[in-house]
């Protein structure tokens, strides 16, 4: 029995516990052995996270084609799980250690300190899983991995100690981002870019062999910088190789302020002769650009800041050397100073020279830390790094090739220009959550890579001895004195990026390196949903790591969604207050309605404007199919035993029938084609419009007539399509289907597990052929009814039955039209004159007449040979329908009020023109604000059209 009141909350708790303990998502269920597989993994959420609204976009469409794809017999493995968070975690339990009062993690050791990392784990570490079943993921629970369990840690190791000895893996020392907070290198991702006011200080550099004189330009070269701090560490300035004013000092050497060092003017395209002096300092260990331009030239790196942001210049050979006399007096005044106090001091000391040209204000953006809010420093330092030039060249090759497609297809070009220019691929950290790098150090710093500290202490024992650095017997001794191998190397105390891990994610997660079945049946998987932001850090990483280590590509799609923004259009963010939580919208709203909404405006390659009003909006929907289903319960609708909906002879029921189909069609095609919107707009306007507006109110006399055969097949037919209607609905919208379906009839089964309508036409032998090849040899026989997805397209159709019906849907909802147009109240009863119908149509009216008055407001239907005089004539499906209007309303008055509207409209139009006209509005202007002022646009075009449609019907009344 269907409870009076639609109740979310009580719907899904009630549904969560059925599918879980009726193992609904596993994947390798026993009744699915002989099927295809189907595999997703879910991008791994951070540890440290909670639902957020690009979470719920994410996971809702990838749930949606997991419940489609189990609904058409697939063996579906959605892989779930969650990436340690290296930083994220390290930082909440350091914060937590600092709340309590607790010892810190330098006091407590690395051990204990992991141990209490661990713990945290245990108890707040399945936060946003939980989160993901409130939503309604229909992960296979029972294989939650986590980057940092047993098998992946494994599987890490692995490929770091093989990368290393294929070369594709080395130490070297380049610039990284670097958090002097934190006091690791981070990721790209990590950084955000904030705008800061600042300033821009033009700075004269003297030429060596002339007499400075700030009063003499021939005597120096301005070079301008928003960080003078560097200076200090500059090895080179930069002009344009054909710029005529420098031409004949490029080889010569200026000398830098303060410091003395001669730094040499070079020739590099780098330098933009239309910017500023057009010559730049460069200073390559302290600014990525740098850092390349002192590559082509052969110039010295010479880093002045320690890992805490303050200039290191005491015992700094690199800074020190060559330098005049009485420069370790400057060095010990600034040694160990912050760099922003050090900024200031160093202005005051240039401008005391005479060194400083001018100083403008200079609005700028500044990388900052994403977690830290610290000032990023391109720091000089050695780090770990993948060859990643070397394994792009696979990955670029199978997107080119097709292998794995990108959707939407522009992608593709975003991918290609980040894989052709890749750069070696930092992937070390230094904190002490996460993967310890297997590498080991000897007494003289030889590195030893290895999967296990035996197999290391083997290597180095081996190599010494070799070296005759230790006899023979020693490294007996040593072998088997635990003490003395703990001091003879020592583990290299980095760990592993997060990324790395999560490269590995589409095969680790399945059991590689262990020869486990997983691997060969699921792998490669089939989709991959994610964001754009991570197109470069994880994908592009998962291609490099599938194709070098499984020689197949990870996925064979990848779908890329847009980004969830608020209802004007702009970036959710805290300091905004525009964030949406989705967590509060399914409290009010439910589950299905946050799903069903994001689903329905997840068009490809469009941003997300959500209002809650939309939520809202969709949970009146969810409200719409409940009550429609407990009409039809009220009503004993039911489908008996053997009914088909081919068989129906009423014609109404043979609409719904091939109105059903033709939706299916729909629908299947855009989940099929990625257009979630499209799939989601679909089932929408069959549900509202077609089922409740239409079928259900075209059958009401029928259900509430006397006994017939007649309303024994309504009900059954009304019934069936209420069923589809929940087949359909399921991904979308899965906790009210599964409940209506549980509790309108007796069912076999769970509906998450029911058969999709459209059914698979038996495949080709090279279908078969392929499936064999991607599922192994060792599979069961595979049944043909399981290939997906093939389809037999030719399902139920009845034309006859969409003429005569759709012609009374046109006709009402003309009629409806022109009503509110012209202001006709809704107790003015007028009439309709079918003027010069077709036989057909004189045949099929009376059989609805009734229905049509009733529906349309109508006091009388007819038919003539010509529409009345003073009549407006409405094209029906080829035939003029006329409504009569002479004194059922004023036309002058109607005529004055659209006039008024339309002038309204056109001033809405040019107020919106004349902004997007204006070119510094369209350049300064928020993108938010402008696309609104677009969209004002659009709707007042729209409006006016509609109102010049009814003026010139109305010009018919006259």
């Amino acid at each position: 029995m269907i409870e009076k009141n639609y109740q979310p909350a009580d719907i899904e708790t009630r549904m969560s516990v059925v599918w879980e303990d009726s193992l609904a998502f596993k994947a390798g269920r026993p009744d699915r052995r002989d099927a295809a597989p189907f595999t997703i993994v879910i991008p791994p959420p951070n540890v440290t996270g909670s639902l957020h609204m690009g979470h719920a976009l994410n996971n809702t469409l990838q749930d949606i084609l997991c419940r489609f794809e189990r609904m058409r017999g697939r063996d579906v493995l959605w892989q779930p799980g969650t990436d340690h968070a290296g930083i994220a975690t390290q930082m909440v339990v350091e914060r937590q250690l600092m709340e309590r009062q607790q010892p810190g993690r330098r006091e407590m050791g690395r051990e204990k300190f992991l141990e209490r990392v661990w713990e945290w784990k245990a108890e707040s570490g399945d936060t946003i899983i939980n989160q993901l079943k409130r939503l309604g993921a229909s992960c296979d629970w029972s294989r939650e991995r986590f980057t940092m369990d047993e098998g992946l840690s494994k599987a890490v190791i692995k490929v770091f100690v093989e990368l290393h000895r294929d070369g594709l893996i080395y130490k070297d020392k380049r610039l990284v981002n670097w958090d002097t907070k934190l006091l690791t290198a981070i990721s790209d991702l990590e950084v955000q870019q904030t705008e800061v006011k600042g300033s821009l200080w033009y700075l004269r550099y003297p030429i060596e062999g002339k007499n400075f004189s700030p009063d003499d330009p021939s005597s120096f070269i301005v070079v301008a910088t928003t960080r003078p701090e560097t200076m200090l560490g500059d090895t080179g300035v930069a002009v344009h190789p054909e710029d005529e004013r420098y031409q004949k000092l490029v080889g010569t050497n200026v000398i830098l302020p303060l410091v003395g060092r001669k730094v040499q003017i070079v020739a590099d395209e780098y330098s933009d002769p239309e910017k500023g002096s057009g010559a730049v300092k460069v200073t390559p260990a302290h600014d990525f650009n740098d850092f390349e331009v002192g590559n082509r030239h052969g110039l010295r790196r010479i880093s002045v800041l320690d890992r805490e942001g303050c200039l290191d210049l005491l015992d700094n050979e690199d800074y020190l050397r060559d330098l005049p006399e009485g420069a370790s007096q400057f060095a010990e005044e600034f040694h160990k100073v912050d760099r922003f106090a050090a900024r200031k001091r160093i202005v005051e000391r240039l401008e005391s020279f005479g060194f400083v040209e001018r100083i403008e204000p200079h609005t700028h953006m500044v990388p900052h830390g994403d977690r830290s809010n610290s000032v990023i420093e391109p720091y000089l330092t050695d780090q770990w790094y993948v060859d990643a030039k070397t394994l792009a060249k696979p990955a670029i090759a199978a997107v080119r090739s097709g292998e794995t497609t990108f959707v939407p297809k522009n992608w593709d070009k975003t991918y290609f220009d980040w894989m052709e220019n890749i750069q070696p691929w930092c992937i070390s950290r230094q904190l002490w959550w996460g993967h310890q790098i297997p590498a080991w150090y000897g007494p003289d710093g030889k590195v030893f890579v290895a999967e296990t500290e035996e197999e290391a202490v083997s290597h180095a024992l081996g190599y010494y001895v070799e070296q005759e650095v230790i006899t023979v017997e020693q490294g007996r001794e040593m072998a088997l004195d635990r003490n003395k191998r703990e001091g003879f190397i020592t583990r290299d105390e980095d760990v592993l990026d997060t990324w790395f891990s999560s490269a590995l994610w589409p095969f680790s997660t399945l059991g590689w390196p262990e020869d486990a079945p997983e691997v060969q049946r699921y792998y490669p998987t089939n989709a991959l949903v994610t964001g754009f932001d991570i197109i470069f850090f994880w994908v592009a990483r998962m291609m490099m790591m599938g194709l070098h280590f499984m020689k197949e590509v990870p996925f064979s799609t990848i779908y890329i969604h847009a980004l969830v923004r608020d209802e004007k259009g702009a970036k959710m963010s805290k300091s905004k207050g525009n964030v949406i939580d989705p967590l509060h919208l399914i409290d009010e709203y439910g589950a299905d309605a946050l799903r069903f909404t994001l689903a329905a405006m997840a068009a490809q390659g469009r941003d997300i404007k959500l209002a809650t009003s939309r939520v809202e909006g969709y949970r009146n929907f969810a409200t719409k199919l409940w009550n429609a289903s407990r009409f039809a319960e009220m009503n004993h609708c039911a489908v008996p035993a053997g009914f088909e909906p081919a068989k129906a002879k009423e014609t109404l029921n043979r609409w719904i029938a091939h109105e059903s189909a033709h939706t299916t069609r729909e629908v299947t095609e855009a989940i099929e084609a990625y257009r979630f919107n499209d799939a989601a707009g679909s089932i929408y306007r069959f549900v509202w419009n077609v089922y409740c507006d239409w079928y259900v109110e075209l059958a009401k006399p029928v259900l509430l007539g006397p006994d017939s055969p007649a309303k024994d097949e309504t009900r059954a037919m009304v019934a069936w399509a209420r069923d589809e209607i929940l087949k359909l609905l399921h991904p979308f919208m899965p906790f009210i289907t599964e409940e209506l379906w549980e509790v309108t009839a007796k069912r076999d089964g769970l509906l998450a597990l029911a058969s999709w309508p459209l059914k698979p036409a038996a495949p080709t032998p090279e279908q078969l052929a392929m499936l064999a090849a991607t599922t192994g040899p060792t599979d069961p026989l595979i049944s043909p009814a399981l290939i997906m997805p093939i389809f037999d397209h030719a399902d139920f159709t009845d034309p006859a039955a969409e003429a005569e019906i759709g012609w009374v849907i046109d006709l009402v909802t003309q009629i409806r039209s022109v009503r509110a147009e012209m202001n006709i109240p809704p107790a003015t009863l007028t009439a309709l004159v079918l003027a010069g119908a077709s036989a057909e149509t004189r045949e099929r009216a009376p059989r609805w007449t009734d229905v049509i008055k009733r529906m349309a407001r109508l006091s009388d239907m007819s038919f003539a040979d010509r529409a009345p005089d003073g009549a407006v004539q409405l094209l029906v499906r080829g035939e003029v329908a006329a409504l009569p209007l002479k004194g059922v309303i004023d036309v002058a008055a109607e005529r004055t009020r659209l006039d008024k509207e339309i002038a309204k409209a056109e001033a809405d139009i040019k107020r919106a023109e004349s902004k997007l006209a204006n070119e510094k509005f369209v350049a300064n202007a928020a993108e938010e604000v402008v696309e609104e002022e677009r969209e004002k646009r659009e709707a007042a075009l729209a409006r006016k059209a509609k109102l010049l449609d009814a003026l010139e019907r109305l010009k018919q009344a006259s």
